[in-house]
């Protein structure tokens, strides 16, 4: 169903970026449909996602819509940004013009980068669930904000619940990898013991037919009774270690 509101794509984009329990879930297509959703809703010139573990980041992405700008912008942060700003501090950087901050020598390369490509402002927000933070998005816009009358919160506010929806999905697809791992150690245990429970009877039943051939009494153990040689009653459960035992014995 098309959705012609922004608040209806808002909330498809949010249950599209959540569902993400399936087998052929990939991260980089994650974070890219987190992008360009950014780009369509706020709007945005471009936007990226940095994923960031112990401080280094760890994986990149960019709107589908001027990727390489978005891409470029991330690594240009390597040394500082908004991104490593909003993840050292788990919380949003809000708007800021680019002019502004590279004046301030605020992010020197990130900034210059970021002019040379004609942004103009930009904000960032974690991507985080609950109490861990996993990376930012960096949202690049197309007009400086004006804090006074409040433009430029909305859309603070709009891009960190796509991130939240986002992080919820990462957890969820990482808690459903580790269960499908789990139940597949759990059948290998299982088909397993299931072969050792096969071989278990293989055994008794060769032991039952050898103790009946030599004219044995009852085994030690029986449970089960069964026709033996010349018509004799032979009884064929038996106890693990005498099997071994008399297997042993009789292959002497």
């Amino acid at each position: 169903m098309e959705h012609r509101t922004r608040e209806g794509r808002f909330a498809a984009a949010l249950l599209e970026i959540a569902d993400t329990l399936t087998d052929s879930f990939d991260t980089g297509a994650h974070l890219r449909r987190l992008a360009d959703h950014c780009v369509e809703l706020v709007p945005a010139r471009a936007a990226g996602v940095m994923l960031i573990d112990a401080g280094e980041p760890v994986s990149l992405a960019g709107s589908s819509r001027r990727e390489d700008l978005a891409l470029d912008l991330l690594a240009a942060q390597h040394s500082g940004g908004p991104c490593l700003e909003c993840y050292g501090s788990g919380r949003a950087v809000p708007p800021v013009a680019i002019g502004v901050a590279h004046a301030a020598a605020r992010s020197p390369e990130f900034t210059e980068r970021a002019l040379r490509h004609g942004i103009v402002a930009t904000f960032a927000v974690p991507v985080r669930r609950r109490d861990t933070l996993l990376g930012a998005l960096n949202v690049f816009v197309p007009s400086t904000p004006d804090r006074a009358s409040g433009v430029g919160s909305s859309e603070v506010l709009m891009a960190q619940a796509l991130a939240d929806a986002a992080a919820l999905g990462l957890e969820n697809q990482r808690a459903y990898t580790r269960c499908r791992s789990l139940a597949g150690q759990l059948q290998e245990a299982l088909s397993s013991r299931v072969r050792i429970e096969q071989a278990k009877g293989m055994l008794a039943e060769r032991w039952r037919v050898v103790r009946a051939g030599r004219g044995e009494g009852p085994v030690r153990g029986s449970r089960w009774l069964g026709a033996g040689s010349g018509g004799s009653t032979v009884t064929s459960a038996y106890d693990t270690e005498q099997l071994v035992r008399d297997e042993r014995s009789f292959a002497l």
